[in-house]
């Protein structure tokens, strides 16, 4: 993205931009692991377009993922499976987190399948909706989400018997994996064979699931074992790759205009409760966004931004609306001005910081990052990666 166009983009305020051609890219090179591991169900990819498309905006992330190759959709709740709907995506949609009193009479009618983690999930989606698409959901080594193993037996020995009643359609199994970014550790391992047993079982209780997915994207990228008919990629979509496998591309730059520069002398303290004072004359600007847009508050004494094309410091403590930055007291050194463009964070491609430093700060994950950020933001779509994107602004 050219100087003149971050330019363009931060004047109006601060600005979250999605590049989609990194979505795109995402899911084409991720589908080409699976092909080239030999994966049943080749490159098929379920992009997991959950919490508004980790952030990064469900309908632009989910036409990205489309164009990249991803066959279907994976979401939490029903509810964000009718936006998916409403958006006019009409392409398979799996929710998986639902309680039992769900309305899944509505969601079948709308073509979504449904998770089914207990006893409890399957007589309630038998008794409300005859016919639904169900995918059995085995606890694989997480204790959260899933049917324990003690109870997966009995659970598809009842499905079986729903199934020939007309009252569900076994269409899948799931599991997840607990350790999967950790490609090495122990808890892999039991949980692949913890599924493969689970799928032993279901097709033993007479079930034939066209869908067995374990892997979301750091076991996709990491482990081929994992791969089954499908992975659920969420993260891997816009960039993150918790594994370190595969250098995906981060889809997402958060800019800021420069408000205001200012000379101050030594010993000037800075925000809130005085955290930081300056030891030199100085330099001091201010960027208008904060805590509230979801900028991690905790990150004040570490966390850097790029302005001018030098990487500065964040200084004093992270206000709702604000974030003061260190110039520096040498103009040559850091040329900044008022209106001159903030980056906080982008793909690092010119040397700018990326989510993953800003969750390196925060003793956090990338994850937590993009997805917290705020809606005050101004959000823009860029079409196309490299210098003079076409862009349309989302809201």
């Amino acid at each position: 993205m050219t100087p003149a166009t971050l330019r363009r983009t931060a004047t109006t305020g601060p600005t979250l931009i999605l590049d989609v051609a990194a979505v795109t890219a995402n899911v084409r090179a991720i589908s080409a692991i699976r092909r080239q591991a030999g994966a049943r169900g080749a490159g098929e990819v379920m992009a997991v377009v959950k919490a508004d498309g980790y952030g990064h905006g469900l309908a632009d992330v989910a036409r990205a993922a489309l164009a990249g190759g991803a066959t279907r959709f994976g979401v939490t709740s029903v509810a964000e499976a009718y936006t998916l709907r409403d958006l006019g995506f009409t392409e398979p949609v799996l929710s998986w987190l639902n309680p039992v009193n769900a309305d899944f009479t509505q969601a079948t009618r709308a073509g979504v399948e449904l998770a089914v983690p207990s006893h409890a999930h399957l007589r309630a989606v038998a008794r409300q909706t005859p016919g639904a698409g169900v995918h059995l959901q085995l606890d694989t080594g997480m204790a959260r989400d899933g049917t324990p193993p003690e109870q997966w037996e009995s659970l598809c020995h009842t499905a079986r018997c729903a199934e020939r009643a007309g009252f569900v359609r076994v269409v899948g199994v799931m599991g997840h994996l607990a350790c999967a970014a950790e490609p090495g550790h122990p808890a892999n391992r039991r949980g692949r064979e913890c599924f493969d047993w689970g799928v032993r079982v279901a097709l033993g209780a007479g079930l034939r699931p066209r869908d067995r997915h374990l892997a979301a994207t750091a076991a996709t990228l990491s482990d081929p074992r994992t791969h089954h008919s499908l992975s659920r990629i969420g993260a891997g979509l816009v960039g993150i790759d918790e594994s370190g496998r595969v250098r995906l591309r981060p889809a997402l730059r958060l800019t800021a205009p420069l408000v205001t520069v200012r000379t101050v002398p030594a010993g000037t303290a800075v925000g809130y409760g005085h955290t930081w004072t300056s030891p030199r004359a100085t330099r001091l600007g201010l960027v208008p966004v904060g805590y509230a847009d979801g900028l991690p508050r905790c990150v004040a004494a570490c966390a850097q931004v790029q302005v001018a094309g030098v990487r500065r410091r964040v200084v004093g403590r992270l206000s709702m609306d604000m974030t003061v930055i260190d110039l520096g007291p040498d103009p040559a050194a850091c040329s900044a001005r008022a209106g001159d463009v903030v980056t906080l964070f982008g793909p690092g491609d010119g040397g700018e910081p990326t989510a993953a430093d800003w969750a390196r700060w925060a003793g956090t994950l990338e994850h937590e990052i993009v997805t917290g950020l705020g809606p005050r933001l101004r959000r823009v779509v860029t079409t196309h990666t490299g210098p003079g994107p076409d862009e349309r602004a989302t809201r």
